[in-house]
């Protein structure tokens, strides 16, 4: 008899049954799909924010050592020292290798052109490098991807060089032409927007810097654009005062602060530190972009628990008569209430299920339109799903049956409220 009670009851009420479950379905598909894009957008967005840019920079272990005595730094005025170009491809060596996405080496010189002191900039553009059985390819059109050249870019081990706009323009150089530098000629291959200082510079191939120089090999410092996760309280540590196990956990965390210490495990007698600006505003638009998802799950949820009330408070006025009935056939609280309740259970479970369907297909959606990539869907967020569903179908009912538990049967018979 129950059973059928609750058979009578979908077939009866088709019509509040169904907006009862389009609500719960509607906030079981949000949430499917924002939880799903939550959980798997860390990696996405980050390496979305590499393309604007590196947030990690390796200098020459000696130029952040500082002698003083009495206050005065005794350290003596230099240019510093240098890195070895042939230890670069040991960045691809370390633990967090695959979440290194480039880096690019760079050298400045003072340079004369026309008699006239101009700083030259040596760096990778896009050279094939390769560790072990690892190929891959460095330089600035990963790491500044917002450089832009009118003409063509370098080639690495050409003899070919970028002009900045700015200085371009002073000199009145073109794309082809050819430029005297320490009297000797290179070809302007292209023209460098940059929007800043190398927009002044003359930009070459770090081959050339190192001869300019005199010091095959040296690099002055390395900009590595690293997918990295979110400081927190562990991130902010010092790894001297943590026990070994807190320490591999920070270790094989991929933190900025942890990246940059295997960056200077990896480069002989280098110092490694994050980009703090950048990486601290890497962080913050995670949480943000984050805290909206979770704002927009929350406020959709109360929305379907909200219908879920509308649509079960008016069937259970239609169904006072029933209930009145029930309660003088004997029917006690608890089963009145049993009733009900397994009703909303069925309509959690229907809407949960083509909710979680329908949230797959829209966080696949938003993962292929936004991230061009798709978002993984983990089976374990069903039940998290179908749990959700039955909280906020409860939730929405909860009001409504407990007004049908206090139904008096005689006013109820008598179609009173």
């Amino acid at each position: 008899m129950f059973l059928r009670l609750v058979y009578e009851s979908f077939r009866r009420q088709k019509r509040r049954k169904l907006l009862a479950a389009i609500a719960v379905t509607l906030g079981a598909g949000v949430a499917t799909a924002m939880i799903a894009v939550a959980t798997d957008i860390g990696d996405k967005i980050s390496r979305e924010l590499r393309t604007y840019g590196a947030n990690l920079v390796i200098t020459p272990e000696e130029d952040t050592l500082e002698v003083e005595i009495g206050g005065l730094n005794l350290k003596p005025p230099s240019d510093g020292g240098y890195l070895n170009e042939s230890d670069l491809p040991r960045i691809k060596g370390m633990f967090w290798r695959n979440n290194i996405v480039g880096f690019s080496p760079m050298l400045p010189v003072n340079v004369t052109v026309n008699g006239t002191s101009i700083p030259l900039l040596g760096t990778y553009f896009s050279k094939p490098l390769s560790f072990g059985k690892d190929k891959f390819a460095a330089g600035v059109r990963s790491t500044h991807p917002w450089w832009k050249v009118t003409g063509e870019w370098p080639g690495d081990d050409s003899q070919e060089v970028l002009v900045g706009e700015g200085l371009a323009a002073q000199l009145k150089l073109q794309t082809g032409d050819s430029l005297e530098v320490n009297h000797e000629k290179h070809r302007i291959s292209g023209i460098l927007t940059s929007g800043g200082i190398e927009d002044d510079q003359i930009v070459a191939p770090l081959s050339i810097a190192q001869q300019i120089l005199g010091k095959p090999g040296a690099v002055r410092r390395v900009y590595v654009s690293a997918v990295t996760k979110p400081e927190d309280e562990l991130a902010r540590r010092d790894p001297a005062s943590m026990s070994p196990e807190m320490r591999d956990r920070w270790y094989c965390s991929p933190y900025p602060q942890s990246i940059a210490f295997q960056l200077q495990e990896a480069i002989p007698h280098s110092h490694a530190k994050q980009i703090r600006q950048v990486a601290q505003n890497e962080g913050k638009v995670l949480s943000r972009i984050k805290g909206l998802m979770l704002l927009i799950t929350i406020s959709v949820l109360l929305a379907s628990a909200l219908a879920v009330s509308a649509a079960m408070a008016t069937a259970m006025f239609e169904r006072r008569t029933e209930v009145g009935l029930m309660k003088a056939l004997g029917a006690g609280d608890v089963r009145v209430a049993a009733l009900f309740f397994t009703e909303a259970m069925l309509l959690a479970l229907i809407g949960g299920a083509i909710g979680f369907a329908w949230g797959a297909l829209l966080a696949r959606f938003i993962g292929r339109s936004i991230f061009d990539s798709e978002i993984s869907i983990q089976p374990v967020l069903l039940p998290v799903i179908l749990t959700i569903a039955g909280v906020v179908t409860f939730a929405g009912s909860a009001a409504a049956i407990r007004r049908a538990v206090k139904f008096d049967p005689v006013y109820a018979l008598r179609g009173e409220a």
